[in-house]
C-alpha cells in the first residue's frame, strides 16, 4: 500500500471516529490484530514469523527493524499521531517499554496469527485469546499506574482497532487445504465471524467501547 492511500484510509478512520466521539479527546489506542498491526510482539517468541532485519523499518526512526511489518510506521502509528495522542504505538512484550508508555497506546497484534486457533498454531504466533489475555494483563497493571477509577475510566475512553483476518483465508483456507475440507468459503466465514463476536463481547465486557473493526482487503493484492 502507498503511502498516500495509507493516509487517505488514516484520514477516513479519524474523520469517523470524530464522528462518533465529537470533541472528547482519545487518551489511548489499544490494538489487536495480525501483522498489519504488529509492532514487534513477535520479536519476543519463537517463531519464524518475524521482521527484525531489514529492509524493514530501514525507514523508521533510527532506520532500524522494530518487528514492524513495513518500511517504517504502521497505520496504527498514523492514526495515534492524527489523534494527537503520539507518533507510535510500543508492542506490549518489547521490554524496552512499560506501563507509563502503554497508558496512552499498546498493541498486542502477533504476524501471522488469526481469528481460528489453527492458525496462530501453523507458525507458533499468538492466537487471538492470549492477546485479549495480555490485555487483560494490561488492565491489572493500569489499575497499579491510574488507579482503579482511573484505569476504568481510561479503558473506557480510549479507542481500540482490530486488524486481523486475512491469514485465516490466506495460509489455512486457500493455501493450504486445512480448513476447506472442512467448510465452504460461507461456512468457514461463519466460523470466524462467531469468533469475533466473541472477542468483541469479552472487550466490551472488560470495558472498551469505541471499537474499530477492520474489514479484510482484497487478499489477492497482498
Amino acid at each position: 500500500m502507498s503511502t498516500s492511500l495509507l493516509l487517505c484510509v488514516v484520514n477516513v478512520l479519524v474523520f469517523s471516529v470524530l464522528e462518533i466521539t465529537g470533541t472528547n479527546k482519545i487518551p489511548a489506542l489499544i490494538v489487536f490484530g495480525d501483522s498489519t498491526v504488529d509492532a514487534g510482539n513477535n520479536n519476543q517468541i519463537p517463531t519464524l514469523a518475524k521482521s527484525n532485519f531489514l529492509p524493514y523499518g530501514q525507514d523508521f526512526e533510527g532506520g532500524k527493524p522494530t518487528g514492524r511489518f513495513c518500511n517504517g510506521r504502521l497505520g496504527t502509528d498514523f492514526l495515534a499521531e492524527m489523534l494527537g495522542i503520539k507518533k507510535s504505538v510500543p508492542a506490549y512484550l518489547d521490554p524496552a517499554f512499560g506501563i507509563e508508555d502503554f497508558a496512552t497506546g499498546v498493541t498486542f497484534a502477533s504476524a501471522a496469527t488469526g481469528y481460528d486457533v489453527v492458525t496462530s498454531d501453523l507458525l507458533a504466533v499468538i492466537p487471538l485469546a492470549d492477546e485479549l489475555k495480555y490485555f487483560k494483563e494490561y488492565l491489572e497493571k493500569l489499575t497499579s499506574f491510574l488507579g482503579k477509577d482511573g484505569a476504568v475510566e481510561r479503558a473506557s475512553e480510549s479507542l481500540y482497532f482490530i486488524s486481523i483476518g486475512t491469514n485465516d483465508f490466506v495460509l489455512h483456507y486457500f493455501a493450504l487445504p486445512i480448513r476447506s475440507s472442512h467448510f465452504t468459503v460461507d461456512e468457514y466465514a461463519d466460523f470466524l465471524h462467531g469468533i469475533a463476536r466473541s472477542f468483541l463481547i469479552e472487550l466490551y465486557s472488560l470495558g472498551a467501547r469505541k471499537i474499530i473493526l477492520n474489514g479484510l482487503p482484497p487478499s489477492g493484492y497482498c
